[in-house]
């Protein structure tokens, strides 16, 4: 089933900002269903500077533009312009295949607290819509989504989490109304 929103293609691809990341330059056609029909809107401020930085893909609603992705990182950083540097990068099907990345920038969303970005990976429009729904007070780690509740994905800044903070996360997604048994955990060395 095709997205009824055009925009959800490049907006995918943001998500990467967090994730998560997102590579929409490999593929423009997103996930199949939605994982949360309801989701909800983001509550906790986000400070910016200290969300900025390099994080590593946890885990994620499989979707196109990362497809066969392992060793999945996204790192932000802030522009001259005032606009967010996003690269999103990852390895194609193993840890050691070939690397590849997509580059894009991303806009705060006015009045959103720092909870909202625009982001775009293709030309001047910014269609893809990033929300930081949930994150740690120490900014260890975040979850990210969009209105759709078709794409998701959950970022720690270390590659491999201690299963503590694993489960922690996986209840906090599921409380946030996500299908938790759609998530793919992504590899990292």
């Amino acid at each position: 089933m095709k997205s009824r929103r055009p925009w959800a293609y490049g907006a995918a691809a943001l998500i990467a900002i967090g994730g998560i990341g997102a590579l929409a330059a490999y593929g423009l056609k997103g996930a199949k269903r939605s994982g949360n029909e309801q989701v909800p809107e983001p509550s906790k401020a986000v400070d910016l500077d200290r969300y900025l930085g390099h994080w590593f893909e946890f885990a994620r609603y499989e979707n196109r533009f990362e497809r066969n992705c392992e060793a999945v990182t996204a790192n932000y950083a802030r522009r001259e312009d005032g606009l967010i540097s996003v690269i999103n990068a990852c390895r194609e099907g193993s840890l050691t295949g070939r690397y590849r990345s997509a580059e894009g920038r991303a806009k705060v969303v006015p009045g959103s607290n720092g909870t909202k970005l625009k982001v775009s990976f293709f030309g001047p429009f910014y269609v893809g819509d990033y929300w930081i729904l949930d994150h740690a007070d120490d900014y260890s780690w975040s979850i990210v989504g969009e209105p759709t509740g078709r794409y998701l994905w959950i970022l720690t800044r270390e590659a491999r989490p201690s299963a503590e903070l694993r489960r922690t996360l996986l209840v906090r997604a599921a409380a946030l109304g996500y299908d938790t048994t759609m998530l793919r955990e992504t590899q990292h060395d």
